[in-house]
């Protein structure tokens, strides 16, 4: 081995070890080991922060984030390409219009609008940490996703990928990178593989409904929201476990395993063999990871302009869909009506709010995080868990994730996807009130 290579290698030894560890004290690490009083992961911390420091211009960042979102399908021609596309864009709207009426303390006659848990929630408990958690959780994000340490886990655990979620082995870096990444970005990645021949039509389906997960950072929100960040790194892996194995039972049935095991190309592309042991696979694709990864400012500049993005479509339309979701619970009985299709399942195991949790359970469809607005000043500590749960394996909901799905050209209809969300709730509902059972969680 030549000198460069020899100190190519050291780098990216370095890169991989030093950088992923960064990633891991980032989104993982207890800060109360530090202090008691800080109660929170240094992601969080920054967050909180913020809003107690700099709350002034926070406010003011997130009515601009909502002003930008909302006219940037018009700048970038994409408003009217599919109905999905016109009605984001106007929920967009709305809630830039929102948004400023909360800024400004317009309409204040409206009791119901400006009570605490519905317009000043939405907007500073709702709102303010989502909008600055994605591009903050995005900068850091690059630390834990980008220098090989996923790819490392991925191959350690591609044995029974195939087995247990009927996906090739290669799915497994799909898998863990779509839980700690972006689901717009992982179903990008997705429809690119099915396409070039390396996923049938089937896998890819699996793969788009079964791992595409919103971040590690809307777990931050949800838990925050919750108040579980006491029981952030049980919730965090608990929500990884409930995913995958709700993801290996709808694999097996009805409608993915309708959907034809045929490539979109016609034939399946060649895939190199694979030399070694496992470990020894994975070592070397965490560094070749490593070493290919540009410079880590522009990493971290380019995960946070990412995020930026993602903060100008997901901010706004949580606002106006979530303020539509709860004028309709409230003065509706959509989802009461809806939410008794899970009730049995709650009283299977006794849980004593068990129309609460039905009705929060049903308003994951629209938007993943209604439930917890729904029982966040109500609900028990078993509750609040099996929801919080919940809204993360769910995966599917109208306001952001299914109209990219709808954007790709992996073979789901509109049916099909609303029947895997209700399977996959009353599974999730299923395995995690066992888990807070286990877990001794008072109900």
């Amino acid at each position: 081995m030549t000198g460069q290579a020899a100190d190519g290698r050291k780098a990216a030894l370095t890169k991989f070890i030093v950088f992923s560890l960064f990633g891991v004290f980032m989104f993982f690490f207890d800060l109360q080991w530090i202090s008691p009083a800080m109660k929170s992961v240094p992601v969080d911390f920054i967050v909180i922060s913020l809003q107690k420091y700099a709350m002034p211009l926070v406010r003011i960042f997130i009515l601009g984030v909502m002003y930008v979102g909302a006219i940037r399908p018009f700048l970038t021609k994409t408003w009217n390409k599919s109905f999905m596309d016109v009605f984001m864009s106007i929920a967009k709207i709305c809630g830039a219009i929102i948004g400023t009426i909360l800024y400004f303390g317009l309409i204040k006659d409206n009791t119901w609008l400006w009570r605490g848990d519905i317009g000043p929630f939405l907007f500073n408990k709702l709102a303010i940490p989502v909008g600055l958690v994605i591009p903050i959780g995005s900068f850091f994000l690059a630390f834990l996703a980008s220098f090989g340490l996923m790819e490392f886990i991925g191959v350690l655990v591609d044995a029974f990928m195939r087995p247990v979620f009927r996906t090739p082995g290669r799915s497994a870096i799909d898998a863990v990178a779509s839980f700690v990444g972006s689901y717009s970005i992982a179903l990008i990645i997705t429809n690119g593989v099915y396409r070039s021949g390396r996923y049938t039509a089937r896998e890819a389906a699996i793969i788009a409904t079964g791992f595409s997960t919103v971040s590690v950072t809307f777990l931050l929100v949800v838990a925050r929201t919750l108040g579980l960040m006491d029981l952030w790194t049980t919730y965090f892996f608990v929500s990884m476990l409930v995913t995958f194995i709700v993801t290996a039972l709808t694999a097996r049935i009805w409608p993915l395993s309708a959907i034809p095991d045929t490539y979109f190309t016609g034939e399946k592309a060649t895939v190199p063999k694979e030399e070694g042991s496992r470990l020894e696979r994975a070592w070397k694709l965490g560094l070749e990871t490593a070493a290919a990864q540009p410079p880590v400012l522009k990493l971290c500049t380019d995960n946070l302009m990412s995020g930026l993005k993602m903060a100008f479509g997901v901010i706004p339309s949580i606002t106006s869909i979530g303020l539509l979701g709860l004028f309709l619970a409230e003065f509706t009985p959509i989802f009461d009506y809806f939410g008794y299709l899970f009730v049995p399942f709650f009283k299977l195991f006794g849980v004593s709010q068990a129309v609460l949790a039905g009705k929060a359970a049903a308003l994951s469809l629209p938007e993943m995080f209604l439930p917890a607005i729904l029982i966040k000043g109500s609900g028990t500590m078993l509750l609040k868990f099996v929801i919080a749960v919940v809204s993360i394996s769910e995966i599917l909901f109208f306001s952001a994730s299914i109209p990219c799905i709808m954007g790709t050209d992996i073979p789901l209809k509109m049916r099909d996807i609303v029947i895997i969300w209700f399977e996959r709730v009353v599974f999730s509902i299923i395995i995690t009130i066992s888990i807070a059972m286990f877990l001794g969680l008072p109900d």
